[in-house]
């Protein structure tokens, strides 16, 4: 338990903040649009298991423009 307190919690906490938020805003985008560079169910399960980077791998790759 003492590991837990030396945590820079001042740090990590806006961290895991913006990962929920970018999470949650490619997930409403995904399922408002549903047209996507590649199948929907990849790019949900990428955004969902690959913590931070995978909202932004969404944004910059996933999403089909048109």
């Amino acid at each position: 338990m003492t590991e837990l307190a030396s945590i820079p919690w001042n740090l990590i906490w806006p961290l895991i903040a913006l990962q929920f938020i970018l999470m949650a805003i490619a997930l409403i985008d995904i399922s408002r649009h549903r047209r996507t560079n590649g199948p929907v169910v990849m790019w949900v399960l990428i955004i969902i298991f690959i913590n931070l980077l995978g909202p932004i791998l969404y944004f910059i790759f996933g999403r089909r423009n048109g």
